[in-house]
């Protein structure tokens, strides 16, 4: 009998460290877990490649293009609004002959007046480093660049392959300074032929000539009589294409030309705003 009951105790002992154990196991299994979860909630989330966050805030940054609201009239260039809801009281300002001496003071005129207008750069004023740096800076006030060949000559004197020499060559020249091709293209004298207009389709160029300029007379070589011209000419109608040059009058009429036409409630146009050729 006492060995029995020395049996049947043995046998609860180890039933009791089998248990014991089978706790413990599960504690330490329960407390390693919560540890896990700890860990888990605690980790930051993985921040996602550079050029992935460059992606994303470019598509959250990205606009839709504007749509353009004027379109040029080839019949009198004047700019025509593409709906009735668009403003026809305005004028574009333009500036040709850029960038000479005088094209950076006056863009920084315009930007002042938060004005914008297209600068008509000739190649033959972007041959030298310092010539393509004020073009750069022109360009970095937020001007567009138009095209004027690159040394001004009539084009209805030149042959076909002169006159493509002329004006595309002159885009290679922009676009290598700037990083953009022009969209504009003006032909000097207003003499544009065959070949130029074909080119500047090719070249998706909005081709314009202007509706009045003054500032290469001789009676309006003056602040005073120019800012007078500009602001009262009987040419002075609805989306009025205005030539102006880098010179020294216009740089100094610039500013009363702005502030007389808003006077006389005339909008000056963004040319951006200008359809593109497509």
């Amino acid at each position: 009998m006492k060995h029995l009951l020395c049996i049947l105790a043995a046998v609860c002992l180890l039933a009791a460290c089998s248990s014991d154990q089978t706790g413990n196991q599960a504690a330490k299994h329960e407390i390693a877990d919560k540890q896990d979860e700890g860990q888990k909630s605690d980790k930051a989330p993985e921040e996602p490649a550079p050029e992935e966050k460059e992606k994303e805030s470019a598509e959250t940054e990205a606009e839709p293009e504007a749509l353009p609201k004027y379109k040029i009239n080839p019949a009198n260039w004047t700019i025509e609004p593409l709906s009735a809801n668009i403003n026809a009281k305005t004028v574009l300002i333009t500036i040709d002959d850029a960038p000479d001496k005088h094209s950076l003071e006056m863009a920084h005129t315009l930007k002042d007046l938060g004005v914008n207008a297209i600068f008509f750069v000739n190649g033959h004023f972007i041959d030298s480093d310092e010539e393509k740096k004020t073009l750069i800076d022109i360009h970095n006030l937020g001007f567009p660049i138009g095209n004027h060949t690159m040394t001004h000559a009539n084009l209805k004197d030149l042959s076909p392959e002169e006159q493509r020499n002329e004006i595309v060559r002159l885009n290679d020249l922009v676009e290598a300074t700037i990083g953009e091709r022009p969209r504009f293209f003006r032909a000097p004298f207003g003499s544009n032929t065959d070949e130029s207009r074909k080119l500047a389709k090719e070249e998706k160029m909005v081709l314009m000539n202007w509706t009045y300029g003054y500032d290469w007379e001789k009676a309006y070589q003056s602040k005073d009589a120019l800012t007078d011209i500009m602001v009262h000419s009987p040419f002075l109608t609805d989306g009025a294409n205005l030539l102006m040059h880098d010179r020294k009058w216009t740089n100094e009429a610039l500013k009363g030309i702005v502030e007389g036409l808003r006077a006389r409630g005339y909008e000056i146009a963004d040319p951006d705003s200008i359809g593109k050729i497509s």
